[in-house]
C-alpha cells in the first residue's frame, strides 16, 4: 500500500508524460456550455479576438458532416440498452464516427435535399470480445453489432493507456527494480507502449508493455529512459504478467534536454529574423459554408476532423477552365495509416513499431494549433468531436486550419528574350490554399497538409519532428565503443543512442475523375529504343508506352528510377477535345520502401508498405490500410489481404492508395527535439483540362496592394502609416517625405509595434494633421497612452 500511495499520485504526470489525450481530450465528466464550445478563429488580425463555436446545438449540413455532440449522446443513449455490457458498464467505446451513407446516395446529393438516413460505427470492447456495431440515428437502434470480425482490438483509450502504467506501478517488484536505479517515484513516467503480435503466447488477452522514464529537471523525459526494464500487464485481468529487468545502464542527463522558449537560456547564435506576416487587407479569397464545406478560387471539398484519420478531405471537386462546370476529382482522401518499425531485435525492442492510426488514433492526439507558429494570420480553425470510453462527446478545438499561402513561389512564368522588340515578361504568383493538421502520436508530432493549387494540382506532405524513442548505453563517446558499435543506432548524446527506425504513411485516395464508375489506371512506361544503325546519329531514346492495368495484382507498383513509369487515373468515357482521356497521375517525391522481410511479425502487419503504389476495387468497408482492428492484429485484413483478392479494376470504381516513407538514421542535431523533416506527393491533371486553366488569370500590380507612405515625427518616435491615396472626403492625407526618413522608418518598422486607437473619421484626420504639424500637444500624448488594437478603416495603421 505504501509503495501504491506514490504511483497513483504519480498517475498525474503521466497524464501529461504520455502524449497526447489528457489536453488532447480535454477531459470532463459531464456536458456543460463551457465544455460544449471549442475555440474557433474565423477571421482576425492576430490570434485574438476568438469566436466561441456552441457545439451542443449544432446539427449536421452535410451527408459526410461529422457526428454531432447531440447525436453522439444520442448513440450513447440507445446503447445504454444494448448487451452485452452497456448498461452496467463493463462495455467501453474505443471509437465512435459517422458510418457513411453509400457512395452513390453521396454523389447524387444536392444542397437542400434530405439529409440520408445518420448512422454511427462503433468500435467497442467487451468481456475482451471486438464489437463493431452500427447504430441507426433516425429508428433509434442498434442494427449490426458483428463481434471479432477479424483478428485484434479496437483503438487503445486513454483509460486503457492510464489503467496499465497504473497496474505496472502497483507492482512492488517493478517499483523496487525502479527505485534501485536512484530514480524517485515522484519524478517516474510510465509509458505503456504497443506490443504488436508475435504468436500463440500473445493470444486473446490485450497486453501493453510499460517501460519508464524520468522526468527530474526536465519535460522532455523521452531523453532520459530508464533503459533495461518493463512490465507486461495483462489489460483483461489488470495484472502484471511479466517484468524484465536487463541490468543497470546509466541514465543519460537532463541537462541539454529542455525545449521550452521560456525557460532556454542557451545562447542562439544567428542573427535576429524580423517577424514575418502575409497580409490579407480584404481579408481570405476563402469561405467556409456549414462549418465543413470549402470554397475557394475553383475548388470545392468538404473537410472534417476524425478520430482515427485526424482529418479527412472529401467530395474535391475544380471548375473546368472552358465551362466552369464543377468537375470531380477525388471523392475522398486521408492517411489510412502509419507504419513505424524500429531496427532493434533485443528482448527489450523487438516488438516496438506503431500503426499509429489504428492503435491509437490521429484524431483524439491532435493537439490544438498553435496560433502564428502552426498556422499564420487570418487562418479558419475548425473543431474535432469525439466520443469517451463512456459515450459522452469531447470537443478538440482548433485541431484544424484552413489558410491561403504565398511565398514568393511562381505559378507560371516566361520573359520573351530571342525577340529584340518585345518586351515581354509574364509572371504569375502561386497563391494555394493549404488544410492542415497536426497531431502528437508519443513522442512523434506529424503536421499533414493538403494544398490546393488553382492549376488544379493537389499536393500533399507530410512532416515529422518531436523526440526521437531513444535507447540508454553505458558510452558517452563514440571512441569509448571500439569495435562494439551499437547495432540499433548512432550516439546522438550522452548516454543516449538514437535507434534507426522507419516511417511509413499509406493514403487512402478515393480517385473519382469526372464520376466514381468509369475510371481505369493506366501505367505510362517510358522504354528505352535502340536506334537502328545508319538511321540517325543518334543512338538511343526515349518512348512512351501505356498500359491499362487489368485487375489489382497489376496495380501493385514498386518505384524505381531505372524503370521509370508515370502513374494515371483517367476516365476513357471523358475525352479531351483532342481525344485524350480526362485523368489525374500521381508524382511521387522522395520516398524509402520497407526492407523488412516479408515473413517479419512486423511487417506482416505492415504488409501496406509492401509496395508504394496500390490500386483496388471501391469497397466501402475497406478504408484502413492496416484493418478495421488493428491492436494485435495478425496482419489478415490489410491492403495487402485486399488487393491480392485480383479484382477487376478496369473502367470502374476504384481506389488509388499511396505509400511515402523514409529510413531515419539520428544524429546529434536531432536531438533533443528533431528539426522537421518532410516527405510529399502530388495528385496533377494529366489531359483533364483543355489547356493550361490559369492562362488567364491576372498578375498582381502595385495598385493591388495597400500603398503606405511614412511620416516620421521629432516628438514620441510616433510613426504614421496610411494610404497614398484620398481619403473619404477627398482630401490627401499625406505629405512629401524625406527619403532618408523613410529609410529610417522601414528600419524602426522592423521592431515591434503595437497600434494606436483612432475612433472614426474625424479624430483621424485630426490626428493626421497633428502628425503633420509635429504638434506635441496634451492631447496628443494622451491618445497615445491610451493602448490597445483596432483598424483604421480597412487600410489604415498607426504604429507607435
Amino acid at each position: 500500500s505504501s509503495m501504491a500511495e506514490p504511483s497513483l499520485a504519480r498517475l498525474s504526470a503521466l497524464f501529461f508524460g504520455f502524449l497526447l489525450l489528457l489536453a488532447t481530450y480535454s477531459w470532463v465528466p459531464g456536458l456543460h456550455s463551457g465544455y460544449l464550445s471549442g475555440t474557433g478563429v474565423r477571421k482576425t488580425l492576430g490570434p485574438d479576438p476568438k469566436l466561441r463555436v456552441d457545439h451542443s446545438s449544432a446539427k449536421p449540413h452535410h451527408p459526410l458532416d461529422p457526428l454531432t455532440v447531440q447525436e453522439i449522446e444520442r448513440v450513447r443513449a440507445i446503447l445504454l440498452d444494448h448487451e452485452p455490457g452497456f448498461g452496467s458498464g463493463s462495455a467501453t467505446i474505443h471509437s465512435m464516427a459517422l458510418d457513411e451513407p453509400d457512395k452513390k446516395r453521396v454523389v447524387k446529393w444536392k444542397k437542400g435535399n434530405r439529409l440520408p438516413s445518420r448512422r454511427a460505427e462503433v468500435l467497442a470492447l467487451s468481456s475482451g470480445q471486438s464489437h463493431v456495431i452500427i447504430v441507426d440515428l433516425d429508428s433509434g437502434r442498434v442494427v449490426s453489432d458483428v463481434v471479432n470480425p477479424t483478428s485484434g482490438y479496437p483503438i487503445l483509450t486513454m483509460d486503457d493507456l492510464i489503467v496499465a502504467s497504473q497496474v505496472a506501478l502497483k507492482s512492488i517488484e517493478f517499483t523496487r527494480s525502479v527505485e534501485a536505479r536512484g530514480v524517485k517515484l515522484s519524478d517516474l513516467v510510465a509509458l505503456p507502449t504497443f506490443t504488436g503480435w508475435f504468436g500463440p503466447e500473445e493470444e486473446g488477452r490485450r497486453i501493453l508493455k510499460v517501460q519508464c522514464f524520468t522526468s527530474q529537471d526536465t519535460p522532455n523525459y523521452f531523453m532520459r529512459p530508464i533503459e533495461g526494464l518493463y512490465a507486461t500487464v495483462d489489460m483483461d485481468k489488470l495484472e502484471v504478467i511479466k517484468i524484465v529487468d536487463k541490468g543497470m545502464v546509466p541514465i543519460p542527463k537532463a541537462a541539454g534536454t529542455e525545449y521550452r522558449y521560456n525557460v532556454q537560456n542557451k545562447p542562439v547564435h544567428m542573427d535576429r529574423i524580423n517577424p514575418i506576416s502575409i497580409e490579407q487587407p480584404e481579408g481570405p479569397s476563402f469561405l467556409v459554408e456549414d462549418g465543413h464545406l470549402v470554397k475557394w478560387a475553383n475548388w470545392v471539398f468538404h473537410v472534417k476532423a476524425d478520430h482515427r484519420a485526424g482529418m479527412i478531405i472529401s467530395q474535391a471537386t475544380v471548375r473546368d477552365s472552358e465551362t466552369g462546370e464543377p468537375r470531380s476529382v477525388m471523392y475522398k482522401g486521408f492517411p489510412s495509416e502509419l507504419f513505424v518499425p524500429y531496427m532493434d531485435p533485443g528482448e527489450l525492442w523487438y516488438y516496438k513499431s506503431y500503426l499509429d492510426a489504428g492503435e491509437i488514433g490521429l484524431g483524439p492526439a491532435a493537439m490544438p494549433l498553435v496560433p502564428l507558429n502552426d498556422c499564420p494570420r487570418n487562418a479558419y480553425y475548425i473543431d474535432g468531436v469525439f466520443a469517451s470510453p463512456d459515450g459522452k462527446a469531447i470537443v478538440q478545438p482548433n485541431m484544424i486550419c484552413l489558410f491561403e499561402r504565398y511565398a514568393g513561389d511562381v505559378s507560371w512564368r516566361h520573359s520573351e528574350i530571342l525577340i529584340p522588340s518585345a518586351d515581354i515578361r509574364e509572371s504569375r504568383p502561386k497563391v494555394t490554399l493549404v488544410a492542415r493538421m497536426a497531431t502528437s502520436v508519443g513522442n512523434y508530432d506529424y503536421t499533414f497538409d493538403w494544398e490546393f493549387q488553382t492549376d488544379g494540382l493537389i499536393r500533399v506532405t507530410v512532416a515529422a519532428s518531436g523526440m526521437l524513442m531513444v535507447k540508454g548505453t553505458p558510452y558517452e563517446n563514440v571512441d569509448d565503443l571500439g569495435d562494439k558499435h551499437d547495432e540499433s543506432g548512432p550516439l546522438i548524446s550522452e548516454n543516449v543512442i538514437g535507434v534507426v527506425h522507419d516511417h511509413f504513411i499509406t493514403f487512402h485516395l478515393d480517385m473519382d475523375i469526372d464520376g466514381p464508375m468509369n475510371n481505369s489506371f493506366v501505367k505510362v512506361h517510358l522504354e528505352k529504343q535502340r536506334v537502328p544503325t545508319g538511321k540517325s546519329p543518334r543512338k538511343s531514346y526515349l518512348k512512351v508506352k501505356k498500359y491499362v492495368a487489368k485487375t489489382e495484382k497489376d496495380a501493385q507498383i514498386k518505384l524505381s528510377l531505372y524503370d521509370p513509369y508515370e502513374f494515371h487515373i483517367v476516365n476513357p468515357n471523358r475525352k479531351s477535345r483532342l481525344g485524350n482521356p480526362a485523368g489525374y497521375r500521381i508524382i511521387p517525391g522522395g520516398n524509402a520502401v520497407s526492407l523488412l522481410d516479408h515473413d517479419d511479425p512486423l511487417q506482416i502487419r505492415g504488409a501496406f508498405s509492401n509496395n508504394q503504389i496500390w490500386v483496388t476495387r471501391y469497397n466501402r468497408s475497406e478504408q484502413f490500410a492496416g484493418g478495421v482492428l488493428v491492436y494485435q492484429s495478425h496482419g489478415d485484413d490489410t491492403l495487402q489481404v485486399w488487393s491480392d483478392r485480383d479484382r477487376s479494376i478496369e473502367n470502374n470504381d476504384i481506389v488509388l492508395w499511396y505509400t511515402l516513407g523514409f529510413h531515419h538514421i539520428p544524429c546529434q542535431e536531432d536531438y533533443p527535439v528533431m528539426p522537421t523533416v518532410a516527405a510529399s506527393f502530388e495528385l496533377k491533371p494529366a489531359n483533364f483540362f483543355e489547356s493550361n486553366p490559369v492562362i488567364g488569370v491576372a498578375p498582381i500590380f502595385e495598385k493591388d496592394l495597400p500603398a503606405f507612405n511614412l511620416i516620421c515625427m521629432v516628438t514620441k518616435h510616433v510613426i504614421f502609416a496610411c494610404r497614398d491615396d484620398p481619403c473619404p472626403e477627398g482630401k490627401p492625407l499625406v505629405l512629401e517625405v524625406v527619403r532618408k526618413a523613410e529609410q529610417q522608418l522601414a528600419n524602426d518598422l522592423s521592431c515591434d509595434k503595437g497600434y494606436l486607437p483612432i475612433d472614426g473619421l474625424a479624430d483621424f484626420n485630426k490626428l493626421s494633421a497633428k502628425l503633420i504639424l509635429g504638434d506635441d500637444s496634451e492631447s496628443f500624448s494622451f491618445q497615445i497612452q491610451l493602448g490597445g488594437t483596432i483598424p483604421l478603416f480597412s487600410h489604415w495603421r498607426v504604429y507607435v
